[in-house]
């Protein structure tokens, strides 16, 4: 029987990952595609109205998936426009819709590609669950704060919505937890009647180049 070591087992799982996001390409693309060729051959002026909205909308989540898949290696990146274009991306295809606002305040940051793209998915993670839980009848405003303090990066996610008091954790909040260990990083939540705040703070790589920090 053979046996694999971590590392391979990592190279595998990472090879399955990259697999699974290019099928997840394909079937986007392939739905856009069949969207806008069924707008296009639609005589109906509200229909080819209707239909190019649902195509806005799917290349809006495609931007959205495309920002979050795993990075082909571990070159810096400036982490604010990494969020800018994610936060962009998220606002079009699940906010605006719905009267919430997404504000980025961010300071000039560069970050090894990995680290970005664990910051990334918790960002996800946090604006999604604010989403979800925070505003219900009315839109609001969600917050996303990202700053080098000393050798810590810290990033804060605010809401100004109503999540309820008993509010349970979920698949989201797990997986939030779990890029957190993975940056070396701690997180903290609080929610109360003003809406919620979630903190993260984790120790950025050193090595990199002085002119990109």
């Amino acid at each position: 029987m053979t046996e694999f070591t971590l590392q391979q087992t990592s190279s595998v799982e990472q090879v399955l990952l990259r697999e699974l996001n290019h099928r997840i390409n394909n079937d986007l693309a392939s739905a856009i595609s069949t969207v806008s060729l069924a707008a296009a051959r639609s005589n109906n002026e509200d229909v080819k109205i209707a239909l190019s909205g649902v195509s806005d909308l799917l290349h809006h989540y495609a931007d959205v998936h495309h920002a979050l898949q795993m990075p082909e290696d571990d070159a810096p990146i400036d982490a604010v426009e990494y969020l800018s274009q994610l936060c962009r991306s998220i606002s079009l295809s699940k906010l605006e819709h719905r009267g919430i606002k997404l504000v980025l305040s961010a300071s000039p940051l560069w970050l090894q590609s990995d680290q970005c793209w664990r910051l990334g998915m918790i960002v996800y993670e946090l604006i999604t669950n604010a989403a979800r839980h925070a505003f219900f009848k009315s839109g609001g405003e969600i917050r996303v704060e990202l700053s080098l303090e000393g050798e810590s990066v810290e990033c804060r996610v605010l809401d100004n919505g109503s999540a309820p008091e008993n509010i349970q954790p979920g698949c989201g909040l797990k997986i939030v937890n779990v890029l957190t260990k993975a940056l070396d990083g701690r997180f903290e939540q609080q929610f109360g009647a003003q809406g919620s705040t979630a903190a993260l703070a984790f120790p950025r790589n050193r090595g990199l180049n002085p002119l990109q920090l």
